[in-house]
């Protein structure tokens, strides 16, 4: 009888998850993979800019159900083929009141450039902006159009950047914690909240430099676009805060108005019977590449990088790592496809394991030998892992102020054992073998033979990390010495130091590529990010294997309901197009 209870539980809970959860999932992918109203014969674009922005898409067919917000890719992307459509007249920005990463926002503002370039009109609108994040690359982003408008009577505090770091060392004196760490070397600060109680004198060298060198880039770029000296905008800016009004009479915006004034303003600009069409729409609607000739690959990867392959992703999410086995399979994939020419890596972050590091760059020199060019194009963040992963590239392109360099380690332990002690709390170790082997317990503090051995593991892996850059770079080990230490610098810094071969954004780095492959005109970009299939999608959610995913999928085909015949035919598409099919128009066979 319990044997009977738990199978018809079981039975039960599998009809509720298909009857419920697979329609549910199965509605949002073909609603999402729905095809958009025709664009009309003028159209202004509608971009708001106030949601999430990541550098790139989720890799996940699912993550439309949840997903907010757009990726830097997809944006320039869109606006690179509407640039070329006669039916997009223009583009309306909306603004958000706090500051956009800088890496993000350099990359935006040359999109937004080549489109005004091939004649067409763009309009900003922000409703304030305040100190919050580098609120001077939002300034910079409405600079770059045509007009940049904001509401009446709404804030223009655009003063500076400030930064601010929580520093735990008394705290964890008062408490008994020890934060037992080494780093290589000074500049290596990712841990100094935990070591000391204010900055030390190259933590606030290294932060004032990279600060610096974004807010004169932000400036400078701002200035140029509104047509006024670098130093006379940088004065007035920091003798704010002020009013819509007052910027407006200091030439620091164009015009005052809502947010309907800016936009009728605009439609007018496009011409009669001009329509404002929805971002997501025109982003979906039908995309036109050339159908042969030879192919750009690209690679995209944004996260802490991480060992193995993304078996844990959020189904809805798709993930915030870089797995090391995902994308070194991608790039031995692009290796093996004869059409793939060059390589373009894009890159966006912050570093993570240097073992998942090598592992990538492995990857890396393999396309290289295989005599395929591999160029990274940096976002927001290349730096400490993501700089290894970088190092032996073709080519780095990066924006002024991307963050790369921090070549550096760092590593240890907290030891909490006498804080605990105090509430009665007692850790005991026991092993066998080496005292090492329970070194990174958090019990107590490192041995002296302890802390011998492990610095000396420390200098290896810093030693291999600067190994790497010379020899990538074509630099003297002892000038990488000299630049490394684990200080963070700008693409525009690093470029001078020998670490950056040009400053930029993705379209720069697909020319870089195109120039080592000896590849001219036009060129396909085929994708190769590793990504999840739609029943890849649904057998994580539901957790259950392939062959159940795929029977689900199928009886509910079966059944003939047309949301679940659309997503089966989605992902037959899908699979056309990791085939490499790149032209795809949408089949209608029923």
């Amino acid at each position: 009888m319990k044997q009977f209870l738990i199978t018809a539980a079981g039975v039960f809970a599998g009809l509720l998850i298909f009857l419920i959860g697979v329609p549910i999932v199965l509605i949002a992918m073909a609603a999402n993979a729905a095809g958009p109203e025709a664009v009309p014969a003028k159209a202004v674009l509608q971009l708001d800019l106030r949601e999430p922005l990541t550098d790139q898409s989720p890799q996940n067919p699912l993550s439309g159900i949840s997903h907010r917000g757009n990726s830097v890719m997809s944006i320039i992307e869109t606006l690179h083929r509407a640039e070329g459509d006669d039916r997009v007249k223009g583009l309306f920005i909306r603004l958000p009141e706090g500051g956009v990463e800088p890496g993000a926002a350099d990359e935006l503002r040359l999109a937004i450039r080549r489109f005004r370039a091939a004649g067409k009109t763009v309009v900003a609108h922000s409703q304030g902006l305040y100190p919050s994040g580098v609120v001077t690359a939002t300034y910079m982003l409405g600079a770059a159009a045509d007009e940049l408008w904001m509401q009446p009577a709404s804030s223009f505090q655009v003063t500076g950047l400030a930064s601010e770091d929580i520093f735990l060392k008394r705290f964890f004196d008062k408490y008994g914690i020890k934060a037992d760490y080494e780093q290589r070397y000074q500049y290596k600060n990712a841990i100094n909240g935990y070591l000391y109680d204010d900055y030390t004198p190259a933590h606030r060298e290294a932060e004032l430099s990279w600060m610096g060198s974004i807010y004169a880039s932000n400036l400078a770029a701002a200035a140029g676009d509104r047509k006024q000296s670098p130093d006379v905008l940088r004065q007035t800016l920091e003798a704010g805060p002020y009013l819509a009004e007052q910027a407006q009479k200091l030439r620091l915006i164009d015009q005052v108005g809502q947010v309907r004034d800016a936009e009728q303003a605009l439609l007018k600009k496009a011409g009669s019977g001009a329509e404002a069409v929805d971002w997501d729409d025109y982003a979906r609607s039908r995309r036109r590449t050339p159908s042969t000739g030879p192919t750009v690959a690209v690679i995209e990867a944004e996260g802490a990088i991480v060992t193995g392959k993304d078996g844990a992703r959020n189904p809805f999410t798709g993930g915030s790592n870089i797995y090391s086995d995902d994308l070194s399979d991608a790039f031995y994939d692009a290796i093996k496809a004869k059409d793939v020419k060059a390589i373009v890596f894009r890159l966006n972050s912050p570093g993570g394991s240097d073992t998942a590091s090598e592992q990538i760059l492995a990857a890396v020199r393999a396309a290289k030998a295989a005599g395929k060019p591999v160029v990274v194009s940096m976002g927001t963040y290349g730096a400490s892992g993501g700089y290894w992963v970088s190092s032996e590239a073709s080519a780095i392109v990066a924006q002024p102020t991307t963050l790369t360099g921090s070549i550096g380690v760092f590593g240890g332990k907290f030891a909490v054992g006498p804080a605990l002690a105090k509430f009665g709390v007692d850790i005991r170790q026991l092993g066998v073998g080496s005292s090492y082997a329970g070194a990174f317990g958090a019990s107590r503090e490192f041995t002296p033979q302890e802390r011998a051995a492990f610095s000396g593991w420390m200098d290896q892996i810093y030693g291999n990390f600067l190994t790497r850059v010379a020899e990538g770079r074509n630099l003297p080990l002892q000038r990488v010495q000299a630049i490394a230490r684990g200080h963070v610098w700008t693409g525009a810094q690093a470029r001078g130091l020998g670490l950056v071969d040009q400053v930029g954004g993705f379209y720069e780095a697909v020319d870089r590529a195109k120039a080592l492959a000896h590849i001219s005109g036009e060129v396909k970009l085929k994708r190769m990010t590793p990504s999840a299939s739609p029943v890849e999608a649904l057998q994580k959610l539901l957790g259950i294997e392939a062959a159940s995913a795929k029977t689900l999928a199928a009886a509910a085909w079966v059944f003939g309901d047309p949301r679940a015949e659309a997503i089966i035919d989605q992902a037959a598409q899908a699979r056309l197009r990791a085939g490499g099919a790149m032209v795809l128009a949408p089949q209608r066979i029923r």
